[in-house]
C-alpha cells in the first residue's frame, strides 16, 4: 500500500469500546476503579508531602520512594480519568493524536516505574553491602542523574511506538476494544502489517523490563549473600526488614505486568478478552494504590513520621481552640 493511501486511511479519532462483553457493567466497575484511584492519589501525594516535610526522611531510600510515588500518580492519571469518563458518560471518542499521546505516556511511565524499582534495589544493595560508603555513593546529584536517565530511557525507547502506530493504515474501522490506547491494541485494528510493531514492542520490553529485573535479581542475590554472612540474628532481621516493602512493591508491579504481557502474546485464544482488559487496567492502578499502603505499614520511619505529623496537627488545632 502506498504512503498516500496509508495516510488517507488515518482516522480523525478512535472509539474506545471499554471492556468487551461487560458493557452493561461499566458503571458498576467504575466504583472500585474510582475508589482505587482516589486512594492512589491521596496515598501518593501524602507520601510525597511527608518525605518533603520530614527531615528524617531526606535520605536516598525515601527520595527514591518519593520518585516512585510521583511516577505512580502520573501512571494511573494517564488512563483512569479517561476510563471513568467512558464508563460514566459514554465518552468513547478520542482524537487520533490524543490517543498517540496517551499511548506514549502510558508506556513511558510504566517504564519509569520499572526503572525506579530497579534503582531502589540498587539503593538497598549499597546500603546493606557497603553501609560505610552509602552516604558518599548515593548523593543527591547521583540520585538526580539516575532518575533523569531512567526517565530519558523510557522516553527515547517509547517515542518510536507513536511513529510505528501512526504509519499504519486503518481500513478496518476505528473501534478499539480497550479502555485506553495501548500500543498493540491500537496496532491490531490496522489492516497493515504489525510485525515491526510487535518485534519492537518485545525488544522494548526486554530492554526495560528484562534489564531491570536482571539488575533487581543480581542486587537481591548479593544482598542475600551479605545478610546470611552476618553473625547476629538481630542484624539479619534488621537488614531484611529494610527490603520487605520493596519486595512487596516488586511483586505488586511485576505480577500483573507479566500476566498482561504474556496473555496478550500467547494467551489471546485461551484468556477471555474482558479478563485481559481488566488486568491491563489493574496493571496501571494496583501499584499506585498499594505502594503507599505497603510502605506505610512496613516502614518504621514512615509510620513514626505519620504519627508525628498527626500529633503536630492535633496540637495546632488545640492551640487554635
Amino acid at each position: 500500500m502506498s504512503l498516500v493511501n496509508a495516510s488517507s486511511l488515518t482516522p480523525a479519532s478512535f472509539i474506545l469500546n471499554g471492556i468487551p462483553g461487560l458493557e452493561e457493567a461499566h458503571v458498576w466497575i467504575s466504583f472500585p476503579l474510582f475508589t482505587m484511584y482516589s486512594i492512589a492519589l491521596t496515598g501518593n501525594f501524602g507520601l510525597i508531602y511527608l518525605i518533603y516535610s520530614e527531615e528524617v526522611l531526606h535520605r536516598p531510600m525515601y527520595i527514591f520512594l518519593g520518585l516512585l510515588s510521583f511516577t505512580d500518580v502520573l501512571m494511573c492519571t494517564s488512563t483512569v480519568p479517561n476510563t471513568l469518563f467512558l464508563f460514566w458518560f459514554g465518552l468513547k471518542e478520542i482524537d487520533f493524536k490524543a490517543c498517540l499521546a496517551q499511548m506514549f505516556f502510558v508506556h513511558t511511565f510504566t517504564g519509569m516505574e520499572s526503572g525506579v524499582l530497579m534503582l531502589m534495589a540498587l539503593d538497598r544493595y549499597v546500603a546493606i553491602c557497603y553501609p560505610l560508603r552509602y552516604a558518599t555513593v548515593l548523593t543527591n546529584v547521583v540520585i538526580a542523574k539516575a532518575g533523569t536517565l531512567t526517565f530519558l530511557r523510557g522516553v527515547f525507547l517509547v517515542i518510536p511506538f507513536t511513529f510505528l502506530t501512526k504509519r499504519l493504515p486503518y481500513c478496518r474501522g476505528n473501534v478499539i476494544p480497550h479502555t485506553y490506547c495501548d500500543h498493540m491494541s491500537v496496532a491490531k485494528i490496522s489492516c497493515g502489517s504489525v510485525q515491526i510493531n510487535a518485534i519492537y514492542g518485545l525488544m522494548v520490553a526486554l530492554l526495560i523490563g528484562g534489564f531491570d529485573i536482571l539488575c533487581i535479581s543480581v542486587s537481591y542475590t548479593m544482598i542475600l549473600r551479605a545478610v546470611v554472612s552476618l553473625s547476629s540474628a538481630d542484624a539479619r532481621q534488621k537488614a531484611f526488614s529494610t527490603c520487605t516493602a520493596h519486595i512487596y512493591a516488586i511483586v505488586i508491579t511485576y505480577v500483573p505486568a507479566f500476566f498482561t504481557f504474556f496473555t496478550y502474546r500467547f494467551g489471546r485464544h485461551t484468556i477471555p478478552p474482558h479478563i485481559h482488559i481488566i488486568m491491563a487496567n489493574l496493571y496501571l492502578l494496583m501499584p499506585p494504590t498499594m505502594n503507599p499502603i505497603v510502605y506505610g505499614v512496613k516502614t518504621k520511619q514512615i509510620r513514626e513520621s505519620v504519627v508525628r505529623f498527626l500529633m503536630k496537627g492535633k496540637e495546632n488545632s488545640s492551640h487554635k481552640s
